[in-house]
């Protein structure tokens, strides 16, 4: 069978079951050129078992390093898929930030591995009132420099969080009810919210409390030099280095139970290859977001565990909503700018949707490490809507569609997305892209660095990007208010809505859901908010993560739902 040279990447037809085309034959304006399947498969193999050889023979080498062998035993060294931003704990909510700074800082609520409350710097809490919530703080805690912790610190911190300058994507949603913060006594505060709000102990322990005496006036950097990181966390802050490492040492005066590790080191290895490579080798300890592609060796080889469980994050599309008129990066065919948004139409959003082999995306791009998606929670969770499927792949009807909607020749665009933030993230770009193409849509891909990408994304200069979102309050209302709800600093709403999407009447029921105290009645009105953004496809879900870590021979770590990778969780193997 000679050469092909097919319109788009036909996941479902053109590649046989188990086959992965790799990144280095696609094209970004969507072409593919192929051989023979049989030969495909073949060649992905190969590279496969090469890569893999590599990674040994990589670890190999490493584990000559004297450094690594000299380490002492309670020393350990997380290899990290994602880099944090900033260790200012309120300057941006993104995964790799937050679990840098659950080292260092504590919150009122924290979350276990199932991301279920339990006790943090508030031992209790409680509604006395319809619109108010107490907690009693923990008595006796101290900050890294001696300092005594008190309800004064609290109170500075939740006023913080929101106003933090230039934050790409900030805390201030889950402040968005609180009206009033009281201080009643040092270890006593109450929280008096808008309306009755029934997630506020849930929404409260995303917020990191921080040391009114060193952070007063702290600027972002001021956290990222530690000369205002003072926290009453597990760990110090020694050092932090951008997209290199962060080095902390442990809190011997923690209130928590004495962690195992003395110094422990965060370190930033964005390469699928160095990451497997490093662990293999013991150069690291602990890495996250194990490559696909390596997960079912890894499982068998004897020097490293494996731990997975079900993740929380979303794998999703978000078209530009910010501008009526022309977008940067869509034109027609030939490469003129159209004179309207064609997001704005819920035809062009539904055609681009089933337009995608969600399936075919898990399974392969994916290598199984994923589950395809029609809504942000998972089955299971708390306000997944049973009425809401995932979207059929049905290619003929998105160009039906997109006819109907006056694209009868389809347009050209470009997706942006992160190559070094979420796993795959690049190539399932390029597999969209693919699928788009071969409706009418012809899409070039540009893959950025997460420090770069996030800025740009806040900024809104991009069409159509490639994100993730974890719903790690195991519940709807948290991509609703974050994510959908209508961009609002005012009233703390859309922090992290990048597309500017906007429906009143979604705001509207997340509000009366989130103040209806009765559990299932408030699950009732979640569920059709989850409904009501998917009919009219405000995101393009794609899928669901399977989160998984690898560790070195003798440690276990506890998977978590919410994909943080922390010192606290690996443990000496029993």
């Amino acid at each position: 069978m000679g050469a092909q040279r097919l319109d788009a990447f036909d996941l479902q037809h053109a590649i046989p079951p188990g086959a992965l085309v790799p990144p280095e034959s696609w094209h970004t304006k969507g072409v593919l050129t192929i051989r023979s399947a049989d030969r495909v498969t073949s060649r992905l193999r190969a590279i496969a078992a090469t890569r893999f050889a590599l990674c040994c023979l990589a670890s190999t080498l490493l584990a000559g390093d004297p450094a690594a062998a000299q380490r002492p035993a309670d020393t350990v060294i997380l290899g990290l898929a994602a880099p944090a931003t900033s260790v200012d704990p309120h300057f941006f909510n993104a995964a790799p930030n937050a679990q840098l700074s659950a080292h260092v800082f504590s919150r009122l609520v924290e979350r276990d591995a199932r991301v279920q409350l339990q006790p943090g710097l508030a031992e209790s809490w409680r509604a006395i009132a319809p619109t108010v919530w107490e907690f009693r703080l923990r008595p006796g805690v101290k900050w890294h420099d001696g300092h005594a912790f008190t309800a004064e610190d609290v109170a500075f911190s939740l006023a913080r969080a929101p106003n933090v300058p230039n934050s790409p994507g900030g805390y201030g949603s889950f402040l968005r009810m609180v009206k009033q913060v009281e201080v009643v006594d040092p270890l006593t505060i109450r929280l008096h919210t808008k309306q009755p709000h029934s997630l506020l102990p849930t929404e409260i322990g995303y917020i990191a409390i921080i040391a009114r005496h060193a952070a007063q006036g702290a600027t972002t950097e001021d956290f990222n030099s530690g000369k205002a990181a003072i926290g009453t966390g597990p760990y110090r802050l020694l050092s932090h280095t951008a997209n290199d490492r962060t080095e902390l040492a442990r809190n011997e005066a923690w209130f928590g139970p004495r962690e195992p590790w003395s110094r422990v080191t965060l370190r930033f290895l964005g390469n699928d290859a160095a990451r497997t490579a490093a662990v293999l080798a013991g150069d690291v300890d602990l890495i996250d977001q194990v490559p696909s592609a390596d997960l079912a060796r890894l499982k068998s080889d004897p020097r490293v565990a494996v731990s997975e469980i079900q993740g929380l994050r979303l794998i999703y599309l978000q078209a530009d909503f910010s501008r009526d008129g022309m977008l940067p990066f869509v034109t027609d065919g030939a490469g003129q700018p159209l004179p309207r948004n064609p997001f704005r139409d819920v035809r062009v959003r539904r055609a681009l949707s089933i337009a995608i082999n969600r399936q075919a995306l898990a399974e392969r791009v994916m290598e199984g490490a994923a589950r395809p998606a029609g809504q942000w929670l998972p089955p299971g969770v708390y306000s997944h809507d049973p009425g809401t499927p995932v979207p059929p792949f049905a290619p003929e009807e998105a160009r039906r569609l997109l006819a109907e909607a006056g694209y009868p020749e389809g347009f050209r665009l470009t997706l942006h997305s992160p190559n070094d933030r979420y796993p795959n993230d690049a190539r399932t770009a390029q597999a969209v892209a693919q699928m788009w193409t071969r409706i009418g849509i012809r899409t070039e891909v540009a893959a950025l660095p997460w420090s770069a990408f996030s800025a740009r994304s806040a900024r809104q200069e991009f069409a159509m990007r490639l994100l993730g979102w974890g719903s790690t309050t195991g519940e709807a209302s948290y991509l609703l208010a974050n994510v959908l709800g209508t961009y609002d600093p005012s009233a703390r709403r859309g922090a992290s809505n990048a597309g500017r999407y906007s429906n009143p009447a979604l705001d509207a029921l997340t509000d009366r859901a989130t103040a209806t105290l009765d559990p299932e009645e408030r699950e009732a009105m979640l569920r059709q908010a989850v409904h009501m953004a998917s009919e009219v496809v405000a995101l393009i879900p794609l899928f669901h993560l399977v989160n998984a870590w690898a560790a070195r021979s003798g440690l276990r770590y506890e998977a978590r739902m919410d994909e943080r990778s922390l010192a606290m969780g690996l443990r000496p193997a029993p």
